[in-house]
């Protein structure tokens, strides 16, 4: 299991990115997890790099970002909870799609945030 100082880390913009366990990452990109999350918070840049997030607001499931906002000097500081790193649009999508189709399988139901966050308090 990795150190918490590399699923948590503080942004110097102000925002704050912390990473699901069970972290969901395209083909191509899981020998690289490490080095994404690292370029990631050290707010480096990676082009074409999509993340999935918990959506901000309690309506929505989840949010597609390409990596490139966070390096905008007018992007919100805030909070953000990454349950996916792909390494462009449309992996994203699938990853969004096999995310929900693993939730409906386990729980019959479609509460995206709901299953995500009862998985992470799980030991």
């Amino acid at each position: 299991m990795e150190s918490d100082n590399f699923l948590k880390f503080r942004i110097q913009k102000g925002w704050n990115m912390r990473y699901y366990k069970y972290l969901y990452l395209t083909e191509g990109l899981r020998k690289k997890k490490k080095k994404m999350i690292k370029k990631l918070n050290e707010n480096r840049l990676q082009l074409n790099i999509h993340v999935i997030t918990l959506a901000q607001n309690e309506r929505d499931q989840l949010e597609i970002y390409n990596s490139m906002l966070f390096l905008q000097p007018d992007f919100p500081n805030e909070d953000f909870f990454v349950v996916g790193i792909a390494k462009d649009y449309e992996d994203a999508i699938e990853i969004v799609e096999e995310i929900t189709q693993e939730v409906y399988n386990k729980t019959k139901g479609a509460d995206i945030r709901s299953y995500i966050l009862k998985r992470e308090q799980e030991e």
